[in-house]
C-alpha cells in the first residue's frame, strides 16, 4: 500500500516570496489500485506527484510503499515523453533495463504490444507525438514498477490517439496490476480510468473528496455511462472542479 502524508510544501517565487502549495494532505492507494488526482490549476497535483516520486526533497512529507521507504521500483510518465533523441526506440526502453539480463527481449515485447515493432530501430524524432507517448508508456512499464506515477500523460493529443493510449494503459495495468497515481484535469478521463478519484482543493492543496468509481470496465470518456456519472457528480457538487466539495463520499455506480 502507498501511504503519503504531506505536512507542508512551500516554494519560493522569483521575487523570493514563499507560497504554500500543499498542507496536511494525506493520500493512500491500495496495491494494484488506479487512483486519479483531479483539481483546479495550481492546486499542487504535479507537486504532489513529484513528492511521491522523490523528485522534491524539500517538502515536509513522508512517503511509504508497503510500510517501507520508497525504493527504486517507481515508474514515471510525464506530459512530455522525455525520450533520449540520440537513442533508438528500443534503446530508450532498454535504458531502464540495464540491470535485467533479458532486457532487450522484455523491451521488444512491450514495444510490440504498443504496435511499435516496426520502429524499434528508429529515432524518436522520426515518430509522431502519439508514437512517442507509446514508447514512453512501454518504458514506464518496462521495470514492472510497484508504483507508476503519471502526470497528464495524454494531454494535447488528438482524441483518437488519446483514446488508443488509454486502452493500452488499461491493458498493461490489468496485466501487471501496478499501483497507479494519475494526474489529470479532465474529469471524464478520470471517470473512465480510475478505481478512485481524489479531488484537491485550491492552493494550499488538500484532498476534499475521495470518490470511488465502480462502473464496470472497459469505459470510455465519451460513453453515456461515464457521461451520466459526470453529470451526477457535478449536479451534487457544482463547484467540485474548482476544488470545493459540499457532500460526503458516495460510490458512483450504475446498472
Amino acid at each position: 500500500m502507498l501511504e503519503v502524508h504531506v505536512e507542508e510544501k512551500r516554494y519560493a517565487d522569483r521575487g523570493g516570496r514563499h507560497h504554500l502549495a500543499l498542507r496536511e494532505l494525506r493520500l493512500t492507494a491500495r496495491d494494484g489500485e488506479f487512483v486519479c488526482l483531479v483539481g483546479p490549476s495550481g492546486c499542487g497535483k504535479s507537486t504532489l506527484l513529484n513528492i511521491v516520486g522523490g523528485l522534491d526533497p524539500d517538502a515536509r512529507a513522508s512517503v511509504s510503499l508497503d510500510g517501507r521507504a520508497r525504493g527504486r521500483d517507481i515508474g514515471f510518465m510525464f506530459q512530455e515523453p522525455r525520450l533520449m533523441p540520440w537513442l533508438t526506440v528500443l534503446q530508450n526502453v532498454c535504458l531502464v533495463l540495464e540491470a535485467v539480463g533479458d532486457g532487450e527481449a522484455r523491451a521488444t515485447e512491450l514495444l510490440e504490444a504498443m504496435d511499435l515493432g516496426e520502429v524499434l530501430h528508429a529515432f524518436p524524432g522520426t515518430l509522431s507525438g502519439g508514437m512517442q507517448r507509446r514508447v514512453a508508456l512501454a518504458r514506464a512499464f518496462a521495470i514492472e514498477p510497484k508504483l507508476l506515477l503519471m502526470d497528464e500523460p495524454f494531454v494535447s493529443l488528438d482524441a483518437p490517439t488519446a483514446a488508443r493510449l488509454r486502452e493500452m494503459l488499461i491493458a498493461l495495468w490489468q496485466r501487471q496490476r501496478t499501483t497507479v497515481v494519475f494526474v489529470t484535469h479532465d474529469l471524464r478521463e478520470a471517470l473512465a480510468l480510475a478505481d478512485r478519484i481524489c479531488f484537491l482543493s485550491p492552493s494550499p492543496g488538500r484532498i476534499v473528496l475521495e470518490q470511488a468509481v465502480t462502473l464496470p470496465r472497459p469505459r470510455r470518456p465519451e460513453s453515456p455511462e461515464v457521461g451520466r456519472l459526470y453529470e451526477e457528480l457535478l449536479s451534487r457538487d457544482p463547484d467540485l472542479l474548482a476544488g470545493l466539495a459540499a457532500h460526503p463520499q458516495e460510490d458512483l455506480a450504475h446498472d
